[in-house]
């Protein structure tokens, strides 16, 4: 065999190695993605199973606030239904939303604030949210380095061809960016 042959042989081995490598990164990048992902949902099922307990305990004090309990139903439903991580950081947002608006209905309510069984779970759920903010911020930073390891190259030569693509960040959602974006009122 002649030494061009070898040299020839030698780089396209080397370049499958480094494309492997490329592959490998790649599939490591997303199966960190979703581990972050399961710690999410670990979060979520406990605030899942809350939410009745504490709608349940509203509902007693506010039986005129129908709408913001069917809301909340449908919403934590559809969180529970959601089957990809797309669809359940969208399930999630409605989520969050809605339980801010039973907050809002709680707040109106003294005797309710005072109730020991709601103040118990009031002080689960926001726990629960503490730890998935946590978890969230670990989800994020997991898919962007996904996402700095699609776009980057010489690895986004090959992410498409590999099924490799950006992925949506957990955020906020619109809703809540908008009370974000509000000024907070001071009421003395």
């Amino acid at each position: 065999m002649s030494t061009l042959a070898i040299i020839l042989i030698a780089v396209v081995v080397l370049l499958v190695l480094w494309v492997i490598g490329i592959y490998n990164n790649l599939v490591g990048l997303r199966n960190n993605r979703e581990n972050a992902f399961a710690n999410i949902d670990v979060q979520l099922k406990q605030r899942h199973d809350l939410i009745p307990q504490l709608v349940a305990t509203v509902k007693g004090y506010a039986a005129h606030e129908k709408e913001v309990f069917e809301k909340v139903t449908e919403a934590r439903t559809a969180a529970m239904n959601a089957t990809t991580i797309n669809d359940k950081i969208a399930a999630e947002n409605q989520l969050s939303n809605a339980m801010l608006n039973l907050k809002a209905v709680a707040e109106a309510y003294p005797d309710l604030k005072a109730n020991q069984n709601f103040m118990q779970l009031q002080t689960e759920i926001s726990d629960i949210e503490n730890k998935l903010a946590a978890v969230r911020r670990f989800f994020n930073s997991a898919t962007k380095e996904l996402n700095n390891g699609v776009q980057k190259f010489p690895a986004v030569l090959f992410a498409g061809m590999f099924g490799f693509h950006k992925e949506p960040l957990f955020d906020v959602g619109e809703a809540e960016r908008a009370n974000m974006d509000k000024a907070p009122e001071i009421q003395f």
